[in-house]
């Protein structure tokens, strides 16, 4: 994430309304309303045509409630009992992904279907945020225990590489790709990331390493 504050209080800012349209869909669905577009703004005092702005569809819409509903959290994955080793921690975060994209695997890829139309109608990426940066609050909480360890660059390039590998694209390759079942496409992936955590430590100065 850049580290602009004012950008990233924009960013923030379009996270947080993004959620609460998410939310407010949730409410209408369930009192056993099928929620449209324009009902969710309503019910979340957004304008009408920033929610379009977020979701163009219901279809958009209704495949990622199911998904914000079950998505792991900073708060669910690094309670009390969490891993401390940078390592298992990264893996929580990718394994938790993983369930998430498999459990729900129809969802994620109407989600990505619509996220990629998104961005093809805003190839700069100046518009609203249409994803809602999960994995980068996680990823962000996994990495904590590397802060005196890694510069501030290296544990950005280390979340960059991380974010590749985790979540429903990594699904997609997985599956479609490599043709793996899920078993053996959810360890090759916390094998993946471990490995890139294991790498990043070992390159880090010695100096940094001993304080």
């Amino acid at each position: 994430m850049s580290s602009d504050p004012n950008k990233r209080e924009r960013l923030n800012q379009k996270l947080r309304t993004r959620k609460l349209l998410l939310r407010a869909a949730s409410e209408l669905l369930s009192e056993g309303k099928t929620p449209t577009v324009a009902a969710v703004a309503d019910a979340a005092m957004v304008s009408r045509a920033t929610a379009y702005r977020y979701f163009p569809n219901p279809e958009a819409l209704l495949a990622e409630v199911p998904l914000d509903l079950a998505a792991p959290t900073v708060d669910s994955l690094f309670g009390e009992g969490a891993p401390t080793d940078p390592e298992d921690r990264v893996a929580l975060v990718q394994n938790a992904l993983y369930d998430l994209s498999r459990d729900h695997e129809s969802e994620v890829r109407v989600f990505l279907r619509a996220s990629i139309i998104r961005s093809l109608q805003d190839p700069d990426g100046t518009g609203d945020h249409f994803r809602g940066a999960r994995r980068v609050a996680l990823l962000d909480e996994a990495l904590k225990p590397l802060a005196g360890e890694l510069t501030r660059e290296e544990l950005e390039q280390l979340k960059t590489a991380l974010a590749i590998l985790v979540g429903g694209e990594s699904l997609i390759v997985l599956r479609d790709v490599l043709r793996l079942d899920h078993d053996e496409a959810r360890a090759r992936a916390e094998l993946a990331v471990r490995q890139l955590v294991r790498a990043a430590r070992e390159r880090a100065p010695r100096e940094l390493r001993a304080s």
